[in-house]
């Protein structure tokens, strides 16, 4: 759940309102292949229920995903094929926005497209900072950098009104037909 914190607690309630409206929430199935590395990514995931696990050649699985949780974020960004394959680890949930709708809005409305962006990249930040191996005898005092489970400062103020708007997103999902 903390990574949608980054999403939700910069993007304001409108923002999520058109997330909840535009995207396609998703039974998934165990195994099933949401996005394979080397493809063109159509679409961004946001994990709402369930595990995820990351794969790339060569290297195994290298890391589970859930609640809360991104992806296909980086080949939106850059627009390269994706760099690893995600894959249902059991039953799950997940929100899908098309890329090319989500494109159009960050295009005509750059508000939403500043506040989207800013988002991303704290997240991305966040997932670089955990995925660096831990350094021996420096902690926190000696170089100011956040343990793995420390959220950034920048977003503290945030996180009850991103876990609010993420469990709103959820009731206008719940409340589709």
């Amino acid at each position: 759940m903390r990574k949608v914190l980054y999403l939700f607690g910069i993007l304001t309630d409108e923002d999520v309102a058109w997330i909840a409206r535009t995207a396609t929430r998703r039974a998934l199935r165990d195994g099933e292949v949401l996005i394979a590395e080397g493809d063109r990514t159509r679409s961004l995931i946001l994990i709402l229920d369930g595990v995820l696990a990351v794969t790339a050649e060569g290297h195994g699985e290298i890391a589970r995903l859930g609640v809360g949780e991104v992806v296909g974020e980086v080949s939106l960004v850059d627009s390269a094929p994706a760099s690893a394959t995600i894959t249902a680890r059991g039953p799950g949930a997940a929100l899908f926005l098309d890329r090319e709708v989500l494109q159009r809005r960050l295009d005509a409305d750059t508000g939403f497209a500043a506040r989207f962006y800013r988002a991303l990249a704290m997240f991305l930040a966040d997932r670089l900072r955990a995925a660096r191996p831990p350094r021996p005898g420096i902690g926190l005092a000696d170089d100011g950098a956040l343990s793995p489970d420390e959220l950034d400062p920048a977003i503290m103020d945030t996180v009850f009104v991103a876990g609010e708007r993420f469990n709103r997103m959820i009731g206008l999902l719940d409340a589709r037909p």
